[in-house]
């Protein structure tokens, strides 16, 4: 009979258990150390120190949007009815999706202020992110899974997975989503498709994902009931959205308010050329729209134009994803159930924007493609390790672009 080492033998099931949690938590106090350094190196004046622990540091535009959805649900109206100089086109919160802002509301039911609950959720979804994809790798610390959690750390991106939006949120739902595919969880899958599309328009590719999740995943099952869970499962996940037109339509009375809003006020709608679309979004006047007056800190004279080299990685990301599946599915003949669910992922959440039209938040969008880490475990260390130092280079500059003020 084969003996345990004597330290297996004497150490106890649950210290176990909690080193398997250990790097997901030094992972995200990690990345909240690095965007606070970078907070404070992008902020000039007596206000650097505590830019990042304010709740005001966190928000930018849209925040405030989700956070009116939390406090008073949604509403729409004519501009001009409430503000005179204002041009003739509606205004209102209709144009965001209600997952994030209801979970906010959840939580401020403890006492916590809208904008302490809406931090407290993201960085909560941010610690959950880290401990599904951990669970994802394998929970296992070698070099290949601790430099992927490292990459994760400093994600393109990820500066909006500390903010008043709902990225973590929508990319946890993504995560569990995969999880649930892997586990042949059926419920798990299709809540978490439900949860991304409700919480953003980006996490409706979770439905697209497991509608042709019948090729791949619920190997178990005879292929009747494969379509039948894969279909089953994309139609909740749809339901995410129809909750949103739901709620939108009870405070405005019209199914449409969402479509409507865009079209009106935001010049968006149907489908674009993505090349086009994606030529605007790489020369965005960013540094020109939203230039900060006065002495600028180092960093952030050297990050106003950060969205183009976020664009260019973003790209890199997406091609090295495809790469890895390809030649793993090439040598193997097969690729597990979880990474045909987090490529297929990543190749929509990349062409979407680009599809919608989302010039000036593609690069938040992006974000989510997070789920791609999945196949970054397998990738080579040569490969791995120029991408964790060029991700850490690109969230300095996209960090400080945020916490300037110049993204939105």
């Amino acid at each position: 009979m084969t003996r345990l080492p004597l330290s297996a033998r004497i150490r106890p099931p649950r210290l176990g258990r909690l080193q398997g949690l250990l790097p997901p938590v030094v992972a995200w106090l990690l990345t909240n150390l690095i965007t606070w350094l970078i907070a404070k190196a992008s902020v000039a004046g007596d206000g650097s120190e505590v830019a990042y622990w304010s709740t005001g540091g966190r928000r930018r535009w849209d925040s405030d949007h989700y956070l009116s959805i939390a406090k008073t649900g949604y509403e729409m109206f004519r501009c001009r009815d409430r503000y005179a100089d204002f041009p003739d086109v509606l205004c209102g919160n209709v144009a965001w999706f209600p997952g994030y802002p209801m979970a906010v509301r959840a939580v401020s039911a403890t006492g916590l202020s809208y904008e302490t609950s809406a931090v407290v959720v993201t960085e909560a979804s941010l610690l959950g992110m880290f401990a599904v994809l951990w669970w994802l790798l394998g929970a296992r610390l070698t070099w290949a899974t601790g430099l992927t959690l490292a990459i994760g750390v400093v994600f393109p991106g990820g500066i909006y997975f500390h903010a008043m939006f709902p990225i973590a949120t929508g990319t946890l739902a993504l995560l569990a989503c995969i999880a649930g595919v892997k586990r042949s969880s059926w419920g798990m899958a299709a809540a978490g498709g439900f949860v991304a599309a409700s919480c953003h328009p980006v996490g409706a590719v979770a439905g697209g994902m497991l509608l042709s999740s019948a090729c791949f995943a619920w190997q178990r099952d005879t292929w009747p009931v494969r379509c039948a869970k894969a279909g089953g499962a994309a139609a909740i996940a749809g339901c995410g959205v129809l909750w949103a037109k739901w709620l939108m339509w009870q405070a405005t009375g019209r199914w449409d308010a969402y479509e409507t809003i865009q079209k009106s006020s935001y010049r968006q709608g149907g489908l674009r050329q993505p090349f086009d679309e994606m030529r605007k979004s790489y020369d965005f006047p960013f540094s020109d729209w939203y230039r900060p007056e006065g002495h600028l800190p180092w960093l952030v004279e050297h990050s106003l134009t950060a969205h183009r080299t976020q664009l260019w990685l973003n790209a890199a990301f997406l091609l090295l994803v495809v790469a890895t599946a390809t030649v793993r599915l090439v040598r193997n003949r097969l690729l597990g159930a979880e990474e045909w669910a987090a490529s297929i992922l990543t190749v929509a959440i990349f062409l979407l924007p680009f599809f919608a039209g989302a010039e000036m938040s593609w690069y938040r969008n992006h974000a989510q493609m997070f789920v791609g880490l999945v196949l970054v475990k397998h990738m080579s260390r040569w490969i791995q390790v120029p991408l964790l130092a060029c991700c850490s280079i690109q969230y300095a500059l996209l960090g400080s672009m945020f916490f300037a003020g110049v993204l939105v």
